[in-house]
């Protein structure tokens, strides 16, 4: 291989696209049990590697020289063969970090921060913000010395928040790292999880107003900086947010909202197969698990249980990624559902004209002569305040499935 990434288990790995963009090398992830380390590494069949758990303390004695930040940190997640054959050992990951807190404005200088979790990336963490000048750094972890029951009570006034824990991780999302209700004073969240885009705890920080950030800026920016060793030249701080922006609209899923009858199956269907992804038709779900028509189960059951069943596929659909998924008109009415969507989704609400929407076998619509404009009264704001961007059903569907997709692309950058 020229380069690549080893590691025990890689799994997915947004590493080969992501160096695809950043210059002109071959570039492999390779999997390698410990009883191989030593041999891969003697064997100097690479010319540059990205180091990845559990083997960034494992290569230290392989190199004859580490650069600052490694010694530092006392970590490699590069390796550089020099020209004598001799392996250089950086660590690339505190300069991601601090890019990822810059870009996204979040200035730990003479605050007090915690960083929950004690592994590796922990210890990444408590050396960029101490080269950023936080006042103090707490480490808080199940096993203490400052468990999470001693944070809340003893260390309130935390004003910087970082979470290095797997918590809220793909697929277990939807779980906090930590409390923000028990937090007063935070000021800026942090989580190193990138997949779902938004965890829990990022969610909780949005909704507070609090400036928050994910760990995807964090990768590509390490990866840029790796890049620079690998081939030997400045590569420009802004490829970055382009890389971020490209690998959220390759990932992030796009949700449709809107009023029954507004389009979202039919533009379901042209942008899935326009953007070569999966349509997953919520009410389509719905009828499969129950094993009846939506009709039947309004009738047999109420719109509560369909409103539970609508919570519980959503939650199921939306922590994938890479989909086009057309919602019910009313999955916007539960908070808990506008989240399952953000977490991994930019969210498109469909407009369309009120008297233009059919009724017809849509239990709430077809209540009564007015019952759709009562329904379009009562949830036109949910549907704004959900929505990352918003479209006109006014032309032909392909129009307007490119209107969508255009919005989309345009929302992920963001």
């Amino acid at each position: 291989m020229e380069y690549g990434l080893i590691g025990e288990k890689l799994g997915h790995s947004y590493s080969p696209q992501i160096h695809a963009q950043l210059a002109d090398y071959r570039y492999e992830l390779k999997a390698l049990p410990p009883d191989e380390l030593d041999a891969f590494l003697e064997s100097r069949g690479f010319r540059g590697l990205n180091v990845t758990i559990p083997y960034k303390q494992a290569v230290i004695p392989h190199c004859a020289a580490l650069s600052d930040a490694a010694q530092e940190i006392g970590s490699v997640n590069t390796l550089l063969v020099r020209p004598d054959g001799s392996l250089y050992g950086h660590n690339t990951d505190i300069g991601g970090f601090i890019y990822m807190l810059r870009r996204a404005g979040i200035d730990p200088n003479g605050r007090k921060a915690a960083v929950l979790g004690s592994g590796g990336t922990s210890l990444t963490a408590r050396t960029a913000l101490k080269r950023m000048g936080a006042r103090e750094i707490l480490v808080v972890s199940r096993k203490g010395p400052v468990d999470y029951e001693a944070l809340y009570a003893e260390h309130a006034d935390v004003e910087i928040l970082v979470n290095t824990t797997p918590v809220g991780m793909y697929p277990k999302t939807g779980l906090s790292a930590a409390d923000l209700n028990r937090l007063p004073c935070v000021q800026g969240v942090v989580d190193v999880v990138y997949n779902p885009e938004k965890t829990a705890l990022i969610l909780d920080a949005m909704e507070r107003g609090i400036p928050c950030v994910s760990g995807l800026p964090m990768l590509v920016a390490q990866a840029r900086e790796a890049a620079e060793l690998f081939a030997n030249r400045s590569i420009p701080e802004s490829t970055v947010d382009s890389i971020v922006g490209a690998i959220k609209g390759q990932t992030l899923n796009l949700v449709l909202t809107g009023m029954p009858g507004c389009g979202k199956s039919s533009l379901g269907a042209l942008l899935a197969e326009a953007m070569n992804r999966p349509l997953i038709d919520c009410d389509a779900e719905i009828v499969r698990r129950a094993n009846m028509t939506i009709p039947e189960i309004f009738a047999k059951y109420g719109e509560a249980r369909f409103r539970a069943l609508e919570t519980e596929v959503l939650q199921d659909v939306c922590r994938e990624s890479g989909r086009v998924v057309a919602t019910g008109g009313g999955a916007i009415l539960r908070p808990e559902n506008v989240r399952a969507m953000r977490q991994n989704g930019r969210i498109c609400f469909i407009r369309r004209d009120v008297a233009l929407l059919p009724q017809d076998g849509r239990p709430l619509s077809s209540a009564s002569d007015d019952a759709v404009f009562r329904l379009w009264e009562q949830r036109k704001d949910k549907y704004a305040s959900a929505a990352d961007f918003a479209i006109d059903n006014d032309a032909t569907l392909s129009t307007v499935a490119q209107r969508i997709q255009e919005g989309f692309y345009e929302a992920a950058h963001h």
